[in-house]
């Protein structure tokens, strides 16, 4: 895996993404000299009359809607017939958005409209095979990290489990040394003693340990020096899964506290930018603000804008802002519940609101007032915290940081129903706080616009 914007991304899907960006380009440069040959030199067209601008806005315009499409998120090939569906929607979309740049009189934007025409028929043509071979051939080609698991702790178990399952991520788990066979499904290669010999009669070139078998310590030095990777298992499920294993983390670790300075740094920084984003966002959504506030005045009695107390960062208390989702006392009879699957106390027109996040939008006015943040652990009612708190270790490490209108866990995980779901977003939430930065939360919003857009995640 390669770390990005503060995220492991796998190996494979990296390199598909710089091959499918590279074949998009030269389809749309192929379409240029086979449309222009005649009229005008294509070289000169693409230094001097905008043509590597038209090209590259054309490649990103197309990335972009793969990657909101999944097609970097499940490696799996399905169908080509069903790639190939959906590659002509997608190009269906860029010609419409190359005319709208042409009503816009923004031509020096527009790629020409055969151009557009070869190109998109190449990218249909190319990038469909050039899928089928990546998977049939390259990815086979392409060396696996051979796993070899000392210890079979809780991460380890579910860090295993996942791996066997995505075998297009460019990891083999060979097995593992316990002092019994312990998983099954998973080859049992004997006792963690037996480590240096197993490891190289396996060809193993990663090793994955339990955090309590100190006694092997000087082994795995010496396979460190040897050149093989040693990755503390709770590490590299952090790592696999993008989020910190509650079931391995001890109060002894100063896990939170690994770059105090820098963290501070970065929410300064994340204060200043937040709220320039913020009077931006208010700016830019002030007619869809408007609309949604008449919509729900409308639509049913009560507020269009109601205000719930909220927890901060460092417990403090605020008032978060959101437009009305739900029918007046919604809790007079039941009191402070989670929202759930098909909740009655949603209006249909909340029901909307949520599942495009257009209730989260007032949430701008609390940015600007320093409450909160656009990226960062969601806000938690305080009846739920004192709940939480007291079921779930380390909870208050959430609210180091400010809350956010969006977060880690709500662009990876659902809506919180039960106390394991509320778990697992913790995760998430103090994989954020330990990794707070500003190409984090640059990721996180750019995740966002896609669950915002497929309306994923909603309740």
């Amino acid at each position: 895996m390669i770390r990005l914007f503060r995220v492991s991304i796998p190996t494979s899907v990296l390199v598909l993404i710089l091959s499918d960006t590279v074949i998009i380009t030269a389809c749309y440069v192929a379409a240029l000299f086979l449309a222009l040959n005649q009229l005008l030199d294509p070289w000169f067209y693409l230094r001097f009359e905008n043509g590597w601008l038209q090209v590259a806005l054309v490649v990103a315009f197309i990335q972009t809607g793969l990657y909101f499409m999944d097609w970097y998120e499940d490696l799996g090939l399905k169908s080509t017939i069903l790639l190939m569906n959906r590659l002509c929607t997608l190009l269906g979309v860029a010609f419409l958005a190359q005319a709208l740049i042409g009503y816009s009189n923004a031509t020096e934007l527009q790629l020409p409209q055969w151009s557009m025409a070869y190109g998109s028929l190449f990218v249909l043509v190319t990038i469909s095979s050039w899928r089928s071979v990546f998977f049939a051939v390259i990815r086979r080609a392409l060396p696996d990290n051979r796993l070899l698991f000392v210890g079979m702790s809780p991460s380890a178990r579910k860090t295993v489990k996942y791996l066997s399952e995505k075998s297009n991520i460019g990891y083999a788990v060979v097995g593992y040394l316990d002092s019994s066979d312990v998983f099954p499904g998973v080859p049992y290669l004997g006792l963690p003693e037996e480590l240096k010999s197993v490891a190289k009669t396996l060809q193993v070139t990663t090793v994955v340990f339990d955090q309590t078998r100190e006694e092997l310590g000087y082994g795995l030095l010496d396979l460190r020096s040897s050149g093989l990777k040693v990755e503390e298992a709770a590490q590299f499920y952090e790592m696999v899964f993008g989020r910190v294993s509650l079931s391995d983390l001890r109060p002894a670790q100063v896990l939170l506290e690994e770059h105090p300075s820098a963290r501070r740094i970065n929410t300064s920084f994340q204060g200043i930018y937040s709220f320039l984003l913020g009077c931006v966002g208010l700016v830019l959504f002030a007619p869809i603000m408007l609309t949604v506030l008449v919509l729900v005045k409308l639509t049913s009695p009560g507020p269009a804008i109601y205000r719930q107390q909220r927890v901060g960062k460092n417990g403090s208390l605020f008032y978060l802002y959101k437009f009305r989702s739900m029918y007046i006392d919604a809790e007079a009879r039941s009191g402070p519940v989670w929202a759930t699957k098909n909740d009655p106390r949603i209006t249909p027109l909340g029901r909307w609101l949520r599942k495009l996040r257009l209730d989260e939008l007032p949430q701008f006015f609390n940015v600007i007032r320093g409450e909160m943040a656009l990226a960062g652990p969601r806000p938690e009612r305080p009846e739920f915290c004192a709940l939480l708190e007291k079921k779930i270790p380390f909870y208050n490490q959430r609210h180091i940081v400010k809350p956010g209108i969006t977060g880690w866990a709500q662009v990876n995980h659902k809506y919180t129903e039960t106390i394991e779901d509320t778990a697992t977003k913790l995760e998430y939430d103090l994989y954020y706080v330990k990794h707070v930065a500003p190409a984090l939360d640059a990721y996180i919003i750019f995740h966002t616009l896609k669950v915002m857009v497929l309306s994923r995640g909603a309740q």
